[in-house]
């Protein structure tokens, strides 16, 4: 079996049209994602919220910073500010632009606790697994930043349940990729933001990450040191029955044809997910 997992005309067609934005693009009346390079940074709040009245989900890749500003400008109005930056994790692909953006926006950063030691200058994420094969994506692997960075003067802690300026979500323990991993659920119309916990592109491979082609798959192998956690997290979130998943690689995906790719990656999740040999495949880092 293939690992991915193939999603539906619909989700082709959604994905074609915001390949032809070059604003965010809208995926609910208040939620909107922009693709950054080879990762997604999400902006809740209604188009034309005021200053405070509007959050940023994830911060992208180094460089990332004027055209997240630019984006929020021209959703939100020029000179708006988020009341809160919320990371997922703290990858670099994640984390690229927070330090500046914190700093010209004076905002708040809100990560789980077991993400702070690699976002306050204490520790480094372990290396990356190239064994994984797979592609490009992987075989550069090491050369990716482990961090710390260190954004300690607005670094604040998850509170426990509720998400900071974003009334009606939940924040839920999703680890695996990262020790202090968290997806973001509003069970009203059953919208998850993932991060990487699971993800819609095969990104392993520079082809398919330049594609975009709609497809399930697990979280990225070689940045991945706890498949065990990883599988309970896509297990955990595919129980939910979701009704819209906005992931951090890969095009947003709704509807039944996702849920039931969410519910067979869960279900077989070592032969669909799991890489054949790796250095974290049987021991967590």
């Amino acid at each position: 079996m293939k690992r991915q997992i193939p999603l539906d005309a619909a989700s082709r067609a959604d994905l074609a049209q915001g390949a032809r934005q070059h604003r965010a693009r809208q995926v609910a009346p208040d939620l909107a994602c922009k693709r950054l390079a080879i990762v997604n940074v999400t902006f809740f709040g209604l188009p034309g919220r005021p200053d405070r009245q509007w959050v940023l989900i994830d911060t992208g890749v180094a460089g990332s910073a004027g055209a997240i500003a630019r984006t929020a400008a021209q959703r939100f109005g020029r000179g708006s500010r988020p009341s809160a930056i919320l990371l997922t994790h703290g990858h670099f692909d994640h984390v690229g632009a927070v330090r500046k953006l914190a700093e010209q926006w004076d905002v708040p950063v809100y990560a789980h606790v077991r993400e702070h030691p690699f976002l306050n200058g204490t520790s480094s994420y372990p290396p990356a697994d190239p064994s994984v094969g797979g592609g490009l994506m992987a075989r550069l692997s090491p050369l990716y930043p482990r961090g710390p960075i260190d954004i300690s003067r607005s670094l604040r802690t998850l509170p426990e349940g509720e998400v900071p300026g974003m009334p009606g979500w939940l924040w839920l323990p999703t680890p695996g990729h990262a020790p202090g991993h968290v997806s973001f659920w509003r069970e009203s119309d059953r919208t998850l933001i993932v991060g990487d916990a699971f993800i819609t592109t095969n990104q392993e491979s520079a082809y398919s990450v330049a594609l975009q082609r709609p497809e399930l798959h697990g979280p990225p192998q070689y940045y991945t040191p706890d498949w065990q956690l990883a599988r309970e997290s896509v297990r955990r979130l595919a129980d939910l029955q979701p009704e819209l998943v906005i992931t951090g690689h890969g095009p947003p995906m709704r509807g039944a044809a996702m849920r039931a790719a969410l519910d067979l990656l869960a279900r077989d999740f070592d032969r669909i997910a799991v890489p054949a040999h790796g250095h974290y495949v049987k021991v967590a880092a």
